[in-house]
């Protein structure tokens, strides 16, 4: 398998506390053509380590059209009303948090990685030997 390059892009996103108080933090989406049908997402706040999610690529895409997901992860676009934003909300025993970012960003992002890995092509880019821990017998006796 060749190695192709890795899509990390960084971006403010708001952590929206209420509907009047917002925290500020960064987020970086990253993409590696080796794990094609998923994109990682880093959260990062003034001291803490990064808070690190694993997202669907075609869910974050599918976010960039309307809502999308059910469980822990949705995503939707609130672009048909006239705002120029992504939100996220991520459930986990710890809590809820609903994030907003930037959509331009996102589709930036998604395009930077359908230049790479063209959806529909991501099972291709797999080394599915690796993946299901298959091994060649050994020759010989």
């Amino acid at each position: 398998m060749e190695s192709l390059k890795t899509v990390s892009q960084g971006m403010a996103a708001q952590l929206v506390v209420s509907r009047d108080c917002s925290l500020s933090l960064c987020m970086r989406l990253s993409y590696e053509p080796t794990d094609p049908y998923i994109v990682r997402a880093a959260f990062f706040t003034c001291s803490d380590e990064p808070v690190e999610w694993v997202l669907g690529r075609e869910l974050l895409a599918d976010g960039l059209k309307g809502s999308a997901g059910e469980g822990d992860i949705r995503i939707w676009s609130a672009i048909g009303r006239g705002d120029q934003a992504m939100y996220i909300v991520l459930r986990s025993s710890a809590g809820t948090a609903l994030l907003e970012v930037p959509v331009q960003d996102v589709k930036t992002f998604l395009e930077n990685t359908e230049a790479l890995v063209p959806q529909g092509t991501e099972s291709g880019h797999i080394d599915w030997d690796t993946e299901l821990g298959l091994r060649l017998p050994s020759q010989g006796g």
